[in-house]
Order: structure tokens, then sequence, then C-alpha cells
């Protein structure tokens, strides 16, 4: 574990945290207005190793053999020339910090990044974060790379789980959730819809699995992956015979089938790392899907709403509803695809170049 003191003072700004995988929603925005959730769970932190925040360079002045040593491949709005590895943290996990409000950009419903580091040492002054709170963002704070040092507790370490241990020991995450919209003039407005974390994840793995079809069509399993995948796949793919296969697969599911095409595998929740099958089907395309989201689809939960207070027997469940269904189709994360694809070599070919320009086609058909 680690706690991350001030590089100018070495005053102590956190708890004590263990290192998890990013989520692949930190820098997801949701919607307009709405009422996001804390990030990162309690006693965890993680690291974004690619640059983010101001000062920005636009597409234009940029060479592409520098874009391309920066694993970018394709053409963006702009790139960001700040400096990587910032560390993110729930709010609540901040110590000896205090907030600038000079710096406090956003106001829209909270803070953003809009005017550099909104968080400063308390012992010595210096900028050391932003705290990131506002509409349609997910809570947390970002410690800047250069204004804080990582120190080891104790020497303790924390070990890193098996697949068998992260199976036993992590939860699934629920394709449908709550959320609320801020400052509605109708009072209290929230509703069920699918799960932002959902929507993420599959705009990272419908980049994978577009180029993993080359060029083919491809067909998923039925149920949730069918709703998260085929409507997008069939819109931007073409119809025909030889279809790519894609099989779920991962710790404690059975073998995939031998003519498996394209796997959707978990990463690993502390490391990222994906899981890697054996045998016939180690040649397939793996495609990364969060743990959470991957768990879910592997072994869905069944409606087990915890007691109001207490616990309850073993077998005995409370008589609340299920969560209902969202009222629209699913429609994945275009901003997360979109980074995913650029990152991709792949997508130097002219067919999924095409793919990349044409979202306002994309947006009509109803895919994001």
């Amino acid at each position: 574990m680690f706690v991350f003191v001030c590089a100018g003072c070495g005053a102590r700004l956190t708890v004590p945290l263990s290192q998890v995988a990013l989520p692949i929603h930190a820098r997801q925005k949701y919607g307009n207005g709405i009422q996001l959730p804390v990030l990162m769970e309690p006693g965890t932190f993680a690291v974004d190793p690619e640059p983010w925040g101001p000062p920005w360079r636009r597409w234009e002045d940029i060479d592409p053999d520098e874009a391309a040593a920066r694993g970018v491949c394709a053409p963006v709005h702009a790139l960001s020339e700040g400096a990587p590895g910032a560390i993110v943290i729930a709010p609540g996990e901040a110590r000896g910090t205090v907030l600038v409000p000079e710096n406090a950009g956003g106001y829209c419903c909270g803070l953003d990044w809009g005017d550099g580091p909104n968080m400063a040492c308390e012992a010595c002054g210096l900028p050391v974060a932003n705290r990131i709170d506002d509409c349609s963002l997910w809570q947390a704070v970002w410690l800047a790379p250069d204004a804080v040092r990582r120190v080891p507790v104790d020497d303790a370490e924390t070990a890193t789980l098996s697949w068998v241990e992260a199976l036993a020991k992590g939860s699934g995450t629920p394709p449908v959730a709550p959320v609320a919209r801020w400052g509605s003039l109708r009072g209290l407005d929230h509703w069920w819809t699918w799960n932002p974390q959902w929507e993420a994840a599959a705009g990272r793995a419908l980049a994978h699995l577009l180029v993993a079809s080359d060029g083919r069509p491809v067909t998923v399993p039925q149920g949730l992956i069918a709703e998260m995948f085929q409507r997008a796949l069939d819109a931007l793919l073409p119809a025909g015979p030889h279809a790519r296969r894609v099989f779920l697969a991962g710790p404690g599911l059975p073998a995939p089938d031998t003519d498996a095409d394209i796997l959707l595998v978990p990463t690993h929740p502390q490391t990222g790392e994906l899981w890697s099958p054996t045998g016939p089907a180690a040649s397939a395309y793996p495609v990364p899907m969060p743990f959470g989201v991957w768990k879910w689809l592997a072994s869905p939960e069944p409606h087990l709403p915890l007691p109001a207070s207490g616990t309850m027997p073993d077998g005995v469940l409370r008589d609340d509803p299920p969560a209902p269904r969202p009222h629209r189709l699913f429609r994945l994360d275009p901003s997360i695809f979109e980074h995913t694809l650029v990152r991709l070599p792949a997508v130097r070919s002219r067919w999924l170049r095409e793919i990349l320009e044409d979202r306002t086609q994309h947006l009509r058909a109803g895919l994001y």
C-alpha cells in the first residue's frame, strides 16, 4: 500500500491506498446535467498513463510522426500537452488539502478542470490536485503527477489476486442503474437507465470488435451481449455469409468452441491485464471487458436486495421489485469508442477511417 505526499514539503495528502486498474469510464462525460457517483472505490487509486488537461494542441499543429509516437493513429480534435501519470482517488481519501477558490473552474453544477489544479497542500500551498464533481462527470480527486510522490507504507504490499480469487471476491456491475439530474425545475428528477459504465465498456469493446472483424459480419451471443453490440455491428459492417463468431470467455467458463474467432475476455481488476485463453482458442482476438461488466455477463446476479436493517436468513429475499428495464435501446459511449479506435493501428485502413469519420450517420442511427 502507498500514501501520496506533497512533492514540495512531504506532507501526507492521502490515506493508505492500493493500486487498481484505471476504470475505462474515468474520463467519461455522461449526458447533460447528470449526477454521477464517486469514480473510485474507498482505499484504492489508479494511474492514467496518458497526458490529460491543458494545454491542448489542435491536430493541425501536430506532426504525424509525433502523434504516432504517442500511439495516436488517426486524426483527433486535439491532444493534451499535460503531464502523463495523473493519479485518481476517491474524494474522501484526500487529507491535508484545501480548496483554491480562484482556480475552482466549472460551476455548471460543480467543479471541473477549467482553471488548473483547484486543491493545494494545506502545509505549503503547492497546487497538488483537481477536485472534480461537476455534472455529467464522475466525482474524483486527480493528483497532479509532478506535485506528489508515492511512498510505501511500512513496506506493506497488496498481493495481486489470482483469477480464481478475483472471481470469488469481485462483484458484477449491474447493466441498469439509477441516475439523477442536477437542478431540475420539477424537483427530484431521477430514473433508471443503462449503466454508464456499460456504455463506456461497450464503446471500447466495439472498437476492438470492428478491428477483429476484418470487415466481415460479426455475430454475438444472444441476450445482453447482443443488446450491447449486435445493432451497432449490423449497422457498421456489411451483411453476408462467413460471419465471424464472438464468444464470452474467461475464468470459470467452459473453454470456447474451436471455431471461436473473437473472445470477450475480462481485464484484471488490479492490473488491467487481459485474461488469456489456452488451447485452440488462444489464437482468437481478445476483446477487453471491465471485470465487473464481464462478471455480470458471465453470471448475472439474481435480484437480491439488501435488507433495510440487520440481516436476512440465507435464501430469504425481500419482495422489492427488480430494477425496471430502460425505455430506450442500448447506446455505446461515442467518445470512448473513438478514443480507443484512433489508438489501434488497424484504423489506418480505409474502411475503418470511414467509420470513424461518419459520426453523424451513427448519431442518426441511434448507435451513440
